[in-house]
């Protein structure tokens, strides 16, 4: 029983490797891959032509995309199951707190599907809604982020970035529901949580589509495809980082 409990969870923790956002980092087996451009150096690729409003969120190495974040900071998610707002200690893991506090800033979740949502386990998102932006991310040598030293366990209402294997996190995130504190030797870094009551509407997030949204559709289809196929997937309205009273 305890061997089956174990191959159940590694089947799901499978899952927590993102459709690589740049084209270094390994691929999931549903990933279009031939969809996909290949990387032409730093900065948004040449061969991508990116709407004007895109021009920051597709250019990971852009100066606005690489701030250094607060010691810590709060984030505001006002999504269409509820508002919860994720607090972020820079110290658990500096490169993924900056990753995720950049992010915010530029807008990059605004829009963004839960696509992922296991009950038990995780609720995953960050694949943006515009396929222009998925492709850029995908062909940038900059896109990728070192990894952090694991300080703190994947436990209940702590976010994570997803991995395509070693430095290689990109955009998406996952909020643990339960206790995952096997992740923490896959290299899982925490950089946050979910604080007050916001795990109750973490927990309301739709879950009946489960793992059935494709990585490598949405890459190539962005919010179009989410939306024909899975209509009732909740979604980020907008993520926004709170000023603290005291400014």
């Amino acid at each position: 029983m305890k061997t089956m409990t174990n191959l159940l969870f590694l089947i799901l923790a499978c899952g927590l490797i993102a459709c690589g956002q740049a084209s270094s980092g390994a691929s999931p087996a549903n990933a279009d891959a031939d969809r996909l451009p290949t990387p032409t150096g730093d900065g948004a690729p040449a061969n991508i032509e990116l709407a004007p409003e895109h021009e920051i969120l597709g250019d990971p190495s852009h100066e606005e995309m690489n701030q250094t974040a607060p010691d810590d900071f709060d984030v505001l998610f006002h999504t269409t199951a509820g508002d919860f707002t994720v607090h972020v200690v820079r110290a658990w893991a500096p490169r993924g707190a900056d990753r995720f506090y950049n992010l915010v800033v530029n807008g990059y979740y605004d829009g963004n599907r839960f696509f992922r949502v296991v009950p038990g386990f995780v609720v995953q998102w960050g694949m943006h809604g515009e396929p222009d932006v998925n492709a850029a991310w995908r062909a940038s040598d900059a896109a990728n982020i070192q990894d952090d030293p694991v300080t703190q366990s994947n436990t209940r209402a702590r976010v994570t970035f997803a991995t395509s294997g070693p430095n290689s996190r990109t955009t998406q995130l996952f909020i643990n529901y339960g206790d995952n504190s096997r992740l923490d030797g896959m290299g899982f870094a925490a950089f946050g949580e979910v604080v007050g009551d916001g795990m109750d509407v973490v927990d309301a997030i739709e879950s009946k589509y489960r793992e059935r949204p494709n990585q490598g559709r949405i890459h190539a289809g962005g919010n179009e495809y989410l939306d024909a196929n899975f209509p009732d997937l909740d979604h980020i309205i907008a993520a926004t980082v709170v000023e603290d009273e005291g400014e």
